[in-house]
């Protein structure tokens, strides 16, 4: 229910910032920074390169507002849609970015600081990821970090969502796998 609501206020200030409104994109902004920044962190080297990457994401989106369409899976979907695409950019564009494994590893890391438990399932964890290709490790980080819906993950990658079901269960097999030759 409490995501419904979400739902129609995101297709009402979309529409509003589809007119031009600046302060109902900035509320939008305002929504969806911290998670985007988040999902960026776990997949950049650094947390400076999230942040520009973030501020990229959503001027791009500011930017193509005139072509979004209302899909099921709404803004959000699409927000971190033009995230992935951003990282993929990122790591195109450049090959002095550190590697996927590295930033993982950073955000791990700085999550698990604290508890030396829950730091060493996290370094397990952080191992058996990178060693999934990145779809698997986009798929999983929106699905369990970021707590997407299947059909906002299946959105945001540009896939059906029984194809990022699939993708999903793929990479829990595999990173079961990953973790259990770790030890």
């Amino acid at each position: 229910m409490r995501e419904e609501l979400s739902q129609v206020q995101d297709n009402l200030l979309t529409a509003r910032a589809q007119t031009g409104d600046r302060e109902a994109f900035g509320e939008l902004y305002r929504r969806y920074l911290p998670p985007v920044l988040r999902f960026l962190t776990f997949r950049v080297a650094s947390r400076n390169d999230a942040e520009d990457l973030a501020g990229l994401v959503f001027y791009r989106a500011w930017q193509a507002l005139p072509r979004y369409r209302e899909q099921e899976a709404g803004f959000r979907a699409w927000v971190y849609r033009i995230a992935r695409n951003s990282v993929i950019d990122y790591y195109r564009t450049s090959r002095n970015h550190a590697s996927l494994d590295e930033s993982w590893a950073g955000a791990i890391m700085a999550d698990s600081a604290n508890d030396p438990d829950t730091h060493i399932v996290a370094e397990e964890v952080r191992a058996g990821l990178s060693r999934l290709p990145e779809e698997q490790q986009t798929v999983l980080v929106l699905r369990f970090v970021e707590g997407l819906s299947h059909a906002e993950v299946a959105e945001a990658v540009g896939k059906s969502e029984g194809a990022c079901r699939m993708i999903q269960l793929r990479a829990l097999k595999a990173l079961a796998r990953a973790m259990g030759e770790g030890r």
